[in-house]
């Protein structure tokens, strides 16, 4: 059998699962009892509960089990009836099956380039299905490397019309995540409604500082010691969803705005990556407005 056929089969040997529950003594017995008796190898296990006394648990496991195609139906079909029992939310997620991303981006395209540089060196659990861009400064790399590209003109008058478009878009190109590499645009409560916790953004700030546009002048303007990005999910509220990935760093007086911007766009690059590679190995769990992220 050759290296890349190999390498295949034990992507379709393998999965993962995500479970959040009530916390009380015997959920990982549970969890490795089941696995155990389907033949599966936990991988990796990481595990969080928010209270040992009346707390939230939460879990993911990464296993490996033979003839996981075959068997994963029935797999599925026996953990309901224990999800049920202890009250469980629970998702399987199998390594064969890679998401389909819709990558958004405006002008700047630092974002898109990174992404498009991790994705082609298969650090990404993704294909990219589409880009969607409200300028055309993308379209050349974008089509070179084979993707669809869609110039569709956006503003406030508009939004709700091309929103549909982009919508039927997404059901088209049948896209699992959004990501939202710089797209300078406010997503409607309709379109968000149709992506819940699926769409990760990209702010150029550190959140909760400098909500909405131009944070960098505002930040110069403050005297800032401090810049960073941040990568959220995408909700209702302006640059308020779930956050999952921050950073930042240290800048001092000498640094005017161009220069923020300069090394803003770095930490922007690696903090989308970031978000967005955890999201493809499930890695997120969302509790309420804030993430539990298993790194």
């Amino acid at each position: 059998m050759s290296t890349t056929a190999k390498s295949e089969t034990q992507l379709q040997n393998c999965a993962r699962i995500l479970v959040k529950c009530p916390d009380r003594p015997g959920i990982v017995a549970v969890l490795s009892s089941f696995l155990h008796k389907h033949d599966a190898n936990i991988i990796e296990s990481s595990q969080y509960s928010s209270d040992p006394e009346n707390g939230t648990f939460f879990i993911r496991i990464e296993y490996h089990c033979e003839q996981l195609v075959r068997k994963r139906d029935e797999m599925e079909r026996e953990f309901a009836s224990i999800a049920a029992e202890h009250q469980m939310e629970y998702s399987f997620h199998y390594r064969a099956i890679r998401q389909r991303a819709a990558i958004y981006v405006s002008k700047e395209t630092h974002c898109l380039m990174e992404l498009l540089w991790e994705w082609q060196n298969g650090d990404l659990e993704m294909d990219i299905a589409v880009v969607i861009s409200n300028a055309e400064a993308a379209r050349p790399i974008v089509e070179s490397l084979g993707i669809p590209f869609y110039y569709i003109p956006a503003n406030k008058d508009i939004r709700e019309q091309v929103e549909q478009q982009q919508i039927r878009l997404m059901e088209e190109y049948k896209v699992d995540i959004l990501i939202l590499a710089r797209y300078m645009q406010i997503l409607t409560p309709n379109f968000v409604s149709h992506f819940e916790n699926r769409i990760i953004n990209i702010h150029h700030s550190f959140l909760p500082a400098f909500i909405g546009a131009d944070p960098y002048t505002r930040a110069f303007n403050r005297g800032v010691k401090l810049i960073g990005a941040t990568s959220h999910y995408v909700t209702n509220d302006l640059d308020e969803g779930p956050i999952i990935e921050q950073d930042v760093e240290r800048v001092d007086h000498r640094a005017d705005v161009q220069t923020l911007k300069k090394i803003g766009r770095k930490i922007e690059r690696r903090v989308l990556a970031n978000a967005v590679k955890w999201h493809l190995e499930n890695r997120i769990i969302v509790e309420e407005n804030k993430t539990i992220v298993f790194h």
